[in-house]
């Protein structure tokens, strides 16, 4: 789950991370009495949606006029904002953040993620701050800096010295060391004791009386782990996800909305991987990541099917069961009554492997359901993209 940025501040003001002075602004008349309260040399209004990119965009906007603010606000609220993470239909802006601005010496990146090959935290600290990180990996590589934490350890000042010397802070600003320090272990703290995925500060600004501030902030939450969190869950802005997924939340299926035209319902998330390569290969695109569950019911793939249609994209549904906790002769009576519920106006291949699968294969070529039935991964592949047509 991700947060808007005026709440990932908000997350770092209660661990001790430096923050500007700011508030979440819906309408220009509160802008015009939170700029009056905040009394700033310098404004800055910004538009709070779930992407990166926003300056680029247009989304921020400075200025050292209290009085041009509400204007702003109008400007911005209702605006919708194309990045290159929005997608073309970019996100429409229904909320402001508007801080104080800061009087900057030095930009730095500094964000805390989980290392896919060791399962250690790993910092992440760069001294292009302000820049896109995958950017600076790509053209500047020498200037990533990691630091794994021993999570059995836990976050350690040798940690965080390692990471302030790489940055040439020492050097550059002497003052600031052991203030970076301490931040790196509130960010450690904030990031377990949250469950966070990903806490992301860019940039993470020096100023010229030498402080710290978080002038931008993003945080991302292992959704597995809200059901501890409270607080954070009432964070989450339904706005800013796909009406499909949460759907499908709400039927408690895993499924991510992508931008091919093959609809995948799968059991079991490395399979369901497998397929949309699969899928790819055989020279189309997947629709989605659809994982019904190991116990997959009439009514899972009822509600799957019903997702998966609701899509425009969709022009063709592969499912891909294997019969392991469930057998394939259930699967196989579910979608059967699935499909008798759920009016399916594209093609449709059925695979089934693994426990009576021959079972669940005659049911299903007997159902008399508009369907193709395969056997082998590849073979249903490239039935459905011949039913469907490669993608454009």
């Amino acid at each position: 789950m991700n947060v808007h940025e005026f709440q990932a501040k908000q997350l770092f003001a209660q661990f001790g991370v430096p923050v500007p002075r700011g508030k979440e602004i819906t309408s220009p008349e509160a802008g015009a009495s939170w700029a009056a309260e905040l009394n700033t040399p310098v404004f800055v209004v910004k538009a709070q949606i779930h992407a990166g990119g926003r300056g680029k965009a247009g989304g921020v906007k400075i200025t050292k006029d209290k009085a041009a603010v509400p204007g702003l606000v109008k400007e911005l609220l209702g605006k919708t904002l194309i990045t290159h993470q929005t997608g073309p239909k970019g996100r429409e802006v229904r909320r402001l953040l508007i801080e104080e601005g800061a009087a900057i010496v030095k930009e730095l990146y500094v964000s805390l993620l989980v290392d896919r090959d060791s399962g250690w935290p790993v910092f992440i600290a760069s001294t292009e701050g302000g820049m896109e990180i995958e950017e600076v990996a790509a053209h500047r590589p020498e200037k990533i800096i990691r630091e794994a934490v021993d999570p059995a350890v836990g976050f350690q000042p040798y940690n965080g010295r390692n990471v302030a010397f790489a940055l040439g802070l020492p050097a550059m600003e002497p003052a600031v060391v052991n203030p970076f320090i301490q931040m790196l272990g509130n960010l450690y703290r904030l990031f377990m004791e949250k469950n966070a995925a990903m806490v992301e500060i860019n940039p993470l600004v020096i100023t010229g009386d030498k402080k710290l501030i978080a002038l931008d902030g993003k945080v991302s939450f292992d959704d597995n782990a809200l059901f501890r969190h409270a607080d954070v869950q009432q964070m989450r802005d339904l706005n800013e996800e796909d009406p499909l997924e949460i759907e499908a939340g709400e039927s408690n299926l895993n499924y991510i909305k992508l931008d091919g035209n093959i609809a995948c319902m799968v059991n079991g998330a490395g399979l369901a991987m497998a397929t949309m390569d699969v899928i790819k290969l055989a020279g189309s695109e997947p629709a989605n990541f659809l994982d019904v569950g190991g116990g997959a019911t009439k009514e899972t793939v009822a509600a799957g099917f019903r997702i998966l249609l609701k899509d425009p994209n969709v022009k063709g549904i592969f499912i891909n069961i294997f019969g392991g906790i469930v057998r394939c002769e259930r699967i196989a009576h579910g979608v059967i009554e699935a499909a008798k519920e759920v009016k399916i106006n594209v093609p449709l291949v059925v695979r089934l492997q693994g426990t009576n699968a021959d079972e669940g294969r005659k049911l299903l070529a007997e159902s008399g359901l508009k369907l193709e039935v395969a056997n082998d991964l590849w073979e249903a592949a490239q039935k459905i993209v011949k039913l469907t047509g490669k993608a454009a």
